[in-house]
């Protein structure tokens, strides 16, 4: 009998056994296959099995194809060095050129590239080489110098993609990977984990911008900039942005740009040209034990609001100074950065639910939300890419002006009403080329000098004629 059941026994470990090998050799069989335009060479996706893990291997090799490299030029004629090359007799001068680089992240298999705006900031040319060294001229869509991201289009089809994951329901030590170019060290990949959420950094010139940065201590350098910041599920969450060091090189701490973000922003680039930027027309401050004690609050969780600006969705709404403002549409927030992270995932005109806690008690109030720097500039809805700025209508140049004055690129003055731009002396047809000395070749590089300045403007551009004229006006 015992030797019966002694049989049993070991014939059951030995059939569970030969299952488990058999299921294991299946799944790891289990692979798709793409290919790369214009060549024959396939490229086979690895499987997902979670069981491995930690092992980066399905990730990496899964994300690495869709992650170029980007090469920007840059050309600028080098100032005059004597009254004779000031006014036109000296030897002619040879335009400088300056080149950068940076990573990007295919999103679409039509050829659709996020970037960082700081990566291709201010070029002439854009080249993007795919990981299989397949190069292509890359046409910038539009840019976001808010939040540092920019949209590409190369001209190839069928291209490998990185889907976007959730980086809200990324965890704190969960492990993620960075993918990018390093000084020139083409598809190199790193690993780390999630050091915190929702991090904000001061701009260089002292000011915040929109950030709710994913940090990291995957090793981010040089390069990497516009890379992919991916889950080990191989999904992108961050477009790998800035480092935090004292010597330029990477140091323990990097930057990303979270997709709930970048999202948002390439969709608005894809479907208006510039970004809707929302607002909720409040100021916050975090609450620490020493606010908790002289506001008399019961916790720490939350935002302290500080102030409602009058007139703001906030203000419409209901929502008060001293009141505690604890999530946003359902996500719990417990900083600014947290707060202004999900405010950016919204448009003007989206209505949001937002939960506050007055007088101890939990409240919920519904906002509709309005345009960020409304009173500078906002889309006409009615006409697709138009902008109404200080009583004038802008567009984009047409080529046909473009050429007929000789111009790469340019904003045209469709109409004037009164406004500051009428007063200033602007009139219709005029193409404005540079406003505060910077090139403004569209209407987002427009609106973003625009919002930098703080007390004047001085415009220059053409006249159908030829004429170039100055232009100046307060704001």
């Amino acid at each position: 009998m015992k030797r019966n059941l002694f049989l049993y026994l070991f014939l059951t470990v030995l059939i569970s056994g030969v299952t488990s090998l058999a299921v294991i050799s299946y799944s790891s069989k289990k692979s798709s296959v793409y290919y790369y335009p214009e060549s024959d060479t396939p490229v086979v996706r690895a499987s997902y099995s979670p069981q491995n893990f930690p092992d980066f291997t399905f990730a990496a090799e899964n994300a690495v194809k869709a992650v170029v490299h980007v090469k920007v030029v840059k050309k600028s004629t080098p100032q005059p060095y004597s009254l004779f090359d000031f006014f036109g007799y000296g030897q002619p001068q040879t335009p400088r050129i300056q080149e950068g680089a940076g990573s990007g992240v295919i999103i679409s298999d039509d050829g659709y590239v996020v970037t960082n705006n700081h990566v291709i900031d201010g070029s002439d040319e854009i080249q993007v080489t795919l990981e299989n060294n397949q190069s292509f001229t890359a046409k910038l869509i539009g840019a976001d110098p808010v939040t540092d991201i920019a949209l590409l289009k190369i001209e190839a089809q069928n291209l490998p993609i990185l889907s976007y994951g959730d980086s809200d329901a990324l965890r704190l030590g969960e492990w993620v990977l960075a993918i990018g170019n390093p000084y020139n060290l083409r598809s190199t990949i790193t690993a780390g984990i999630v050091s915190a959420k929702a991090r904000s950094m001061p701009s260089f010139e002292g000011e915040f911008k929109i950030e709710a940065f994913i940090q990291t201590d995957a090793a981010v350098n040089q390069g990497n900039s516009g890379g992919a910041l991916i889950n080990t599920k191989g999904e992108l969450v961050g477009i790998n942005t800035a480092i935090a060091s004292r010597t330029g090189a990477f140091t323990g701490y990097s930057f990303a740009v979270p997709t709930t973000i970048v999202k948002k922003v390439v969709e608005d680039i894809m479907a208006y040209g510039v970004v809707q930027r929302a607002m909720l027309g409040i100021s916050m401050q975090e609450i620490d034990g020493n606010l908790q004690k002289e506001k008399d609050l019961k916790s720490t969780k939350g935002v302290y609001i500080a102030e409602v600006v009058k007139g703001s969705p906030a203000d419409k709404s209901g929502i008060r100074e001293n009141d505690v403002l604890i999530s946003v549409n359902g996500v719990q927030v417990n900083s600014a950065p947290a707060v202004q992270e999900q405010v950016s995932k919204y448009r003007p005109k989206d209505r949001i639910s937002v939960d506050i806690i007055r007088d101890g008690k939990q409240k919920e109030f519904s906002v509709v939300l309005e345009g960020r720097d409304a009173q500078i500039a906002k889309l006409e809805e009615s006409r697709a890419g138009v902008l109404k700025l200080f009583g004038a209508e802008l567009k984009n140049a047409s080529a046909e002006s473009l050429e007929k004055l000789g111009l790469k690129s340019g904003i045209e003055v469709l109409s004037v009403s009164a406004g500051k731009l009428y007063e200033a002396g602007v009139r219709e047809s005029f193409i404005i080329t540079h406003i505060n000395q910077m090139p403004v070749r569209n209407i987002q590089e427009l609106q973003s000098v625009i919002q930098r300045s703080r007390r004047s403007l001085l415009i220059e551009g053409v006249y159908p004629d030829g004429k170039v004229v100055y232009y100046g006006m307060g704001i």
